[in-house]
């Protein structure tokens, strides 16, 4: 039986991030639709991703290498849960099919007087796991810069009007 010390709380589990992006709603939730989008922008600076299958849709799989600065290669697998346009996304992201090492994220789109304030938030198995990731991985600054593309790649969309 477990032990109110033993149950760890969610907020030690999760990792998130929050950003006001100057862009609407819509055009940042759009930025998470296509696998052609997703590649400018997603992941922590001085990566890049390559998929390797796309369907957006929910039971959908998006299969990816992320490429560290390094040439390292990161298998990643998301399944999108839920897809709410435009106002949240769900999944759950591992290495692989059936990953022990899974975990979920929700992504919610606000739309702030045509600014969208945009949150990550990361629900980890463990805390050791959140600690693991932030400290191993920087996680915690990864989330960061991914915003901060992904604002830089909704600046270049709205421009273009694509």
């Amino acid at each position: 039986m477990q032990t109110d010390e033993s149950i760890e709380r969610e907020e030690d589990r999760e990792i998130v991030t929050t950003r006001v992006i100057d862009g609407p709603r819509h055009l940042v939730f759009r930025a998470w639709t296509e696998a052609r989008h997703l590649a400018r922008w997603f992941g922590p600076r001085g990566f890049t991703t390559t998929t390797h299958a796309f369907e957006f849709r929910p039971g959908g799989v998006w299969e990816f290498e992320m490429h560290g600065p390094d040439g390292t290669a990161y298998p990643n697998r998301i399944e999108w849960r839920e897809i709410v346009p435009p106002e949240r996304i769900t999944f759950r992201q591992g290495g692989h099919e059936n990953d022990p090492d899974a975990f979920e994220s929700t992504v919610t789109f606000a739309d702030r007087a045509g600014r969208t304030e945009i949150t990550l938030r990361a629900l980890l198995n463990s805390k050791a796991q959140r600690d693991y990731l932030a400290e191993h991985y920087r996680a915690v600054e990864g989330g960061r810069e991914t915003l901060e593309q992904l604002e830089e790649y909704v600046h270049e969309l709205g421009s273009v009007g694509s």
